[in-house]
């Protein structure tokens, strides 16, 4: 049985207070049973507390009032839990990034250590890739399909990889926040397919080359230890970039346990 209530009353009931109420009337989020013509007095019914305290809670997660109204809108309990399934996924991705930031400016408040740099000269090598114009906020979600993508080609084919895979960032993906970025494998030479252009060589090239130990988030600081040495030691040149994944995703589940050898390419 259901109970009409006073403004008043209703605000003990669901922890809301009247101001914050009359508010959400005014918005229309959540209206009252009933207002009186004469006296503007606010009514509510019983069956309006789960809708108060769901909003309530939805507010203290910082969801959106339309995206509320939205899910309030939702004509069954199964559509009400899809809609907030999706939004707290969001917040624990959020929550995920937000950790990430944090721990990489506690690293960076700590004194960084120096990042050994050598310098090599890579020969040309035989690799499967992929390639796309990517933007920087991108990135993951695209490294994320391309390398279980060049795996299964190398499956199809009955081709092993030669080596830990890597990409390569040209200079405009930098500058720009979006370039070219090319996903690649190693392979041997004799296992290349005939007429399969996804297969290339990677060309000769010098690089100064540091290892990034950690997660992703925190490689421009290793970036930022390469770059200057090679500013003040060597000759860099605009050719892109090349990371190998020596340690990643494919290996393991902590990101601090990634090693990434960055090489920067150089005269």
């Amino acid at each position: 049985m259901t109970q009409e209530v006073a403004i008043g009353e209703f605000a003990r009931l669901c922890h809301l207070s009247a101001k914050t109420l009359r508010y959400y009337h005014d918005i229309d989020l959540l209206v009252p049973d009933a207002v009186d013509e004469t006296t503007g007095h606010r009514r509510y019914s019983t069956r309006q507390v789960g809708d108060a305290h769901l909003i309530r809670r939805l507010r203290g997660l910082d969801m959106p009032l339309a995206e509320i109204r939205r899910l309030l809108a939702q004509p069954d309990p199964e559509s009400r839990e899809d809609a907030l399934a999706r939004h707290l996924d969001r917040m624990e991705s959020e929550l995920t990034r937000t950790h990430d930031v944090v721990v990489s400016l506690r690293r960076l408040l700590r004194t960084q250590p120096a990042v050994p740099v050598t310098h090599r000269m890579s020969p040309p090598s035989a690799v499967l890739r992929i390639s796309a114009q990517v933007a920087r906020p991108a990135v993951a979600d695209w490294c994320g399909q391309a390398y279980p993508l060049l795996y299964g080609i190398l499956a199809e084919h009955g081709v092993d990889p030669a080596g830990a895979a890597g990409a390569t960032y040209s200079t405009e993906f930098f500058e720009r926040d979006e370039g070219h970025v090319v996903a690649f494998v190693p392979v041997l030479p004799e296992t290349v397919p005939a007429a399969d252009d996804r297969f290339a060589v990677l060309p000769q090239q010098r690089f100064a080359v540091a290892i990034h130990a950690g997660p992703f988030t925190d490689c421009d600081l290793t970036y930022g230890q390469l770059g200057s040495h090679v500013a003040e030691h060597d000759v860099g040149l605009a050719s892109p970039i090349v990371e190998v994944y020596l340690v990643g995703p494919d290996h393991t589940n902590d990101p601090n346990q990634y090693r990434t050898e960055i090489c920067w390419p150089i005269q």
